[in-house]
């Protein structure tokens, strides 16, 4: 009975973790996502360990997610692995006032974050 299972978006040889509202802005993430675009994830990670970005944990939990999906899910060689991409998107912001002076107000927004992590296995070619 119920419904049949969506095809699979990603090659065989990828695998992907991804986490919604995080409590940053996008471009501040992005600064960070940044500079793990391409690189093996063992470097991935030691960079994001010690990142001095506070995000840069949130990020690291992400990238450990797509590589234990691909190692426990896809059957991938972890030591093969690198991050194919990280992309950022816009979430909610949250619009909060703040009294000012002489009876005004201030806006404060507070933004909200996706980030979408794809690590792929490297070919013997590459």
């Amino acid at each position: 009975m119920g419904k049949s299972s969506a095809e699979r978006r990603l090659a065989d040889n990828e695998a992907l973790a991804r986490v919604k509202r995080v409590r940053t802005s996008p471009q501040k993430l992005n600064v960070v996502a940044a500079s793990i675009r391409g690189k093996r994830c063992e470097t991935a990670l030691a960079d994001l360990t010690f990142s001095r970005r506070r995000i840069a944990g949130a990020v690291k939990k992400v990238l450990e997610a797509a590589i234990a999906n691909a190692e426990n899910n896809h059957q991938l060689d972890i030591d093969k692995l690198y991050v194919a991409e990280a992309t950022v998107g816009r979430d909610l912001v949250m619009k909060r006032w703040r009294a000012r002076a002489r009876g005004r107000v201030a806006r404060i927004e507070k933004p909200f974050s996706n980030l979408r992590v794809v690590v792929r296995e490297r070919m013997e070619s590459d």
